[in-house]
């Protein structure tokens, strides 16, 4: 790898799966690139496993494998979606998606966040390209049209041509660079655990927004899902304080035999939901990806693929320049990227913001609206087919 250097062509802020990836999208350039990282190099190395399955589009697939990553994560930890059910509180009516008769790829594959990480990481690791400032935080950043500088935690001052921010929905680059965005905590939390059950899952997926809360189950290996359970925060805290055998029969409770008898598969995980929507996607020498730029929330499962998809975006765009011999912080490329951004994903967002709150709400026009909403919905083709073909793009 590179010797430390202070001056670089791309300094990416944030080393999950979005800024690996367009650490990686880069790497056949000769650009150089620094990834800033305030987690320890053991911890990039051998992440931990944190509750979350990310289900992955046939898109953000392609994306994966042409980055080399795809084949890196074990055959094991892929979980192909072959369908997905939409539940109201007690009816027995389920929305249906399925994959077309005539479809050749499931849904989606469902794979671990952890091992998605720690693929993105071995592969920029092998690529050798990008140097990893590991253990350090930004403390102060600038940026102008001739360039942006950052100050890392123990003093040192880098620079750089085109800065990228990917370090979370609370980007503290995103802050230091004066881009305004919509912070929304929701008050509720999200708790997630793997569990062993009775019934077949048949690779099925199952959204059950029930009554004062929201379950998500999402098949695994034969016999085992991940159950996610939304509640209001200090619900979901109390629920994750209980010992084992109280917080299954409380989940068994919650579940009405859906999956039959529960035994723990993992430990649980719980995260506060908070979505966000950055104002601007760039600022001059600078630009937003992932969590930073739109924070979604986890109901629809696509907040990972939209940033997938624009990294990719943002990387092609400044490979395109690089190749045309053109600034690869150009503002008017930074700007289309922006538009590109906001067009890909602004009704997504602003949809799910609308089912989130229609389905939380517990007053009977509310009830009534989204019982008849899915019923309406299993009736028009045109409804179903389309999002079952969002879902698989």
């Amino acid at each position: 790898m590179a010797g430390l250097d202070h001056s670089f062509d791309i300094i990416v802020v944030g080393a999950g799966p979005v800024g690996l990836s367009f650490a990686a999208s880069l790497a056949q350039s000769k650009l150089k690139v620094a990834i800033v990282e305030g987690q320890c190099l053991e911890k990039l190395a051998n992440p931990a496993f944190d509750g979350r399955e990310i289900a992955l589009t046939n898109a953000s697939i392609r994306i994966l494998r042409g980055l080399g990553a795809w084949d890196v994560i074990p055959a094991s930890a892929k979980s192909p979606l072959q369908g997905a059910r939409v539940l109201n509180g007690s009816s027995p009516f389920a929305l249906r998606f399925d994959p077309p008769r005539a479809a050749k790829e499931p849904l989606g594959v469902l794979v671990p966040n952890f091992r998605i990480r720690e693929a993105l990481f071995k592969i920029t690791r092998l690529q050798d390209r990008a140097q990893l400032l590991c253990g350090h935080s930004v403390v102060d950043a600038a940026s102008s049209r001739q360039g942006a500088a950052i100050t890392l935690s123990d003093g040192r001052l880098l620079t750089t041509r085109l800065l990228v921010a990917a370090d979370s929905r609370l980007s503290a680059t995103r802050k230091l660079l004066g881009v305004s965005a919509d912070i929304n905590r929701l008050g509720d939390s999200m708790l997630i655990c793997r569990v062993r059950h009775e019934r077949v899952h048949h690779q099925i997926a199952v959204e059950w927004f029930d009554h004062g809360q929201t379950m998500a189950m999402l098949p695994l290996m034969e016999g085992v899902s991940s159950l996610l359970l939304t509640l209001r925060s200090n619900e979901a805290d109390e629920l994750h304080a209980l010992d084992d055998d109280l917080f299954l029969m409380e989940l068994m409770r919650r579940c009405r035999g859906h999956l039959g008898k529960l035994t723990l598969a993992s430990n649980r995980h719980i995260y506060p939901l908070v979505t966000t929507w950055a104002h601007k996607f760039w600022a001059p020498s600078a630009a937003l990806i992932g969590d930073a730029a739109i924070g979604m929330h986890p109901v629809t499962a696509h907040g990972f693929n939209i940033g997938l998809g624009g990294q990719k975006h943002l990387a092609q765009s400044i490979l395109t320049a690089r190749r045309d011999h053109r600034d690869i912080a150009d503002p008017d490329m930074l700007s289309r990227y922006q538009s590109w951004l906001r067009i890909s994903a602004a009704p997504l967002y602003h949809a799910t913001n609308i089912l989130v709150g229609l389905y939380s709400a517990e007053h009977p026009a509310a009830r009534f609206a989204r019982h008849a909403g899915l019923r309406l919905a299993q009736h028009l083709p045109l409804v179903r087919h389309g999002i079952s073909a969002m879902l698989r793009r």
